[in-house]
């Protein structure tokens, strides 16, 4: 029988070395990448049975890899080995499509059980990398509150009426309003905006399309024709986005470049956080949309006013996690519940559903204890400091510097948590990235140099 062929890919020669001998030694046919690139050109030539990638290398980084293996469609199982960063990239590798995921110093027992499942499994058994953070089909939750909120979404639902979804970021405004899009019956998809595509020069074309030259660009109101048309994060529109939407709910009609005039039939959600009216009453093109949209309003709650609701979102992703993306399944105790249910949560569903996934991804075995969530929540910025007063000398400075202080020192935390990565760090703090990159640079932030510890 013809051995599994096992890619190792690895910049240090060292564990390279290492493990090719201790795999050859069990029997498989092993070759070896020092770099991304060479890594690339390997699996370029043959794809083999399995890969085991190494996370942090000169060249091109293993995450890249992997994302490149995903668009294509990853062709046999990835194991993701890093020595630092683990709680970040083991999540982003995982949603990535990888197999699993070994810390180093590498345990050489783990190393090849993980080898032995991931072979068994194979290409069958893969699995597709997520294309968006998991949701319920409806907003999860018994509380009081919740039911109140489920009922005024499916009354809004039966009717055509713009909705404004206004909540902390991370609550679950989007899910909501997925929630009333699937619950109208409408023919059409339902269209999220991005907000990046809004920031830059071809918004226009973006928003409403351009039908000229070679290659016609349907816009998003031509996308979301008949269906639902999703507004995140109004009050950090661009005043362009703002002036064009205004305009079409105006008319009730959009123009294409170069193409003819076409009726509205989408029907427009959009969600912004609980200040978006101070943030209205400052520019008045905003004030006006504002306005225009707010005809059935809509809050989410905070998960820290609904506590009671945390037992069934933690089995809604306990199970979500195994079922889509080959996580091991854990059951909760019932200490590790209570110890969820009273933390204040101010990342809400999104600091929750993160947290799981941490504890499946880098936890051990069995029922999760209330000790590895003691542990898990250490790790969260808002428990690190708890009981301290770290930012006493700030106290001493006018409100301007010491509010630059602050956001500089959160930023940077922050941009070493997700490895640098803006696009990341916008989803944790709940900013538009076009508003984060500004900031960055206003308050003189390398997102490098702040991610490697030079800041």
């Amino acid at each position: 029988m013809t051995q599994a062929h096992i890619l190792v890919v690895d910049d240090e020669p060292d564990i390279r070395d290492l493990v090719r001998e201790i795999l050859e030694d069990e029997g498989y046919r092993v070759s070896v990448a020092e770099n991304g690139e060479s890594a690339r050109a390997a699996y370029a030539r043959k794809v083999p049975d399995l890969v085991l990638l190494d996370i942090w290398m000169p060249d091109v980084d293993g995450i890249t890899l992997l994302r490149e293996w995903s668009s294509g469609g990853m062709q046999c199982p990835v194991v993701v080995m890093s020595g630092h960063g683990t709680v970040e990239t083991a999540i982003e590798a995982t949603r990535l499509g990888a197999h699993d995921f070994v810390q180093k110093p590498i345990s050489l027992a783990r190393l090849l059980a993980i080898v032995r499942r991931a072979l068994e499994t194979g290409h069958k058994g893969h699995k597709e990398p997520s294309s968006q953070f998991p949701a319920p089909s409806e907003p999860l939750g018994n509380s009081a509150v919740m039911q109140v909120l489920r009922a005024k979404a499916e009354q809004a639902a039966q009717h055509d009426l713009p909705a404004l979804i206004t909540g902390e970021p991370g609550s679950g405004r989007e899910n909501l309003a997925r929630f009333i899009h699937d619950r109208s019956g409408r023919a059409g998809e339902f269209v999220a905006m991005d907000p990046f595509e809004l920031a830059t020069d071809d918004c226009r074309a973006y928003l409403l399309g351009s039908h000229g030259g070679d290659e016609p660009l349907s816009g998003v109101f031509e996308r979301a024709r008949g269906g639902t048309l999703y507004i995140p994060e109004l009050e950090a529109l661009p005043a362009t986005a703002v002036r064009i939407i205004q305009q079409v709910l105006e008319s009730g009609h959009f123009v294409p470049d170069g193409g003819e005039k076409e009726e509205l039939t989408c029907r427009l959600v959009a969600a912004a956080g609980a200040d978006l009216l101070r943030h209205a009453k400052k520019d008045e093109s905003l004030q006006q949309l504002y306005y225009r949209l707010n005809v059935l309003p809509l809050e989410v709650p905070p998960l820290r006013d609904r506590p009671e609701d945390v037992p069934e979102l933690v089995r809604f992703y306990a199970d979500w996690f195994p079922n889509h993306q080959g996580l091991p399944y854990r059951s909760f105790s019932v200490a590790a519940q209570n110890r969820l249910r009273n933390h204040t949560w101010p990342g809400n569903i999104r600091e929750l559903r993160n947290l799981l996934q941490r504890l499946l991804v880098l936890g051990g075995e069995g029922e999760v204890s209330v000790s590895e969530v003691e542990e898990a929540l250490r790790q969260s910025p808002a428990e690190e400091h708890a009981g301290a007063d770290p930012h006493r000398p700030l106290f001493d400075l006018p409100l301007r510097e010491a509010r630059e202080q602050f956001e500089r020192e959160y930023l940077i935390f922050k941009l070493r948590e997700a490895g640098g990565s803006v696009g990341k760090l916008a989803e944790a703090v709940g900013m538009e990235r076009t508003h984060l990159y500004r900031k960055l640079r206003s308050l003189g932030v390398d997102p490098k140099k702040a991610a490697s510890g030079d800041l």
